[in-house]
């Protein structure tokens, strides 16, 4: 019970941060998550509101990273499995089925209302904010990533070194096999 509280506080505080950084009071440009044991960077002004795991419709025929239909605030969004659509491009092992546990964490990060793409992108955790400055070094991504990948970011080594992949959603709502569902 007091791992459901503490993960209702994280999430009430990182969405009235998200809020505070659209507004300008706070310095952040990213929104971090993890999907599929890999970093990645949502820009702020492409990324729009943040869900709990929803149960959804399926859809038949579809990608296989295309999970289905769900109704968000009265909304019907479809639902794409960020870890198995980037799989696509660039090899990695496949998704596990999720247990209730990766559900409990898992969220839907809807897309800007500006992009005008009723999607959202099911990732396996929040990581926060990023700012520029919470990175040391940063590279172009290689000549055959997809185009909707931005930058390649890395943290100091006293925050774990890690590397950031930024998603440009913008791109990646426009990108030819993101739009074409049916399998």
């Amino acid at each position: 019970m007091a791992n459901r509280e503490a993960l209702r506080q994280l999430h009430s505080r990182l969405a009235s941060r998200l809020q505070a950084a659209r507004s300008g009071d706070v310095a952040a440009s990213w929104l971090a998550v993890v999907s599929g044991g890999r970093n990645y960077l949502f820009p702020l002004g492409q990324a729009g509101e943040i869900f709990p795991w929803t149960p959804m419709l399926h859809v038949p025929y579809a990608q296989p990273w295309f999970m289905g239909v769900a109704n968000l605030r009265g909304g019907l969004f479809g639902v794409v499995d960020m870890t198995t659509f980037v799989a696509a491009f660039v090899p990695s092992a496949p998704r596990a089925p999720l247990t209730d546990l990766a559900r409990a964490e898992s969220r839907m990060v809807t897309f800007s209302p500006v992009l005008e793409t009723n999607c959202v992108l099911l990732i396996d955790r929040l990581a926060g904010l990023r700012h520029v400055d919470a990175f040391t070094a940063s590279k172009a991504p290689p000549a055959d990533a997809p185009a909707f990948f931005g930058t390649v970011y890395t943290e100091a080594a006293e925050a774990g070194g890690a590397h950031w992949q930024e998603i440009n959603l913008q791109a990646l709502s426009r990108e030819p096999q993101f739009l074409s569902i049916s399998a």
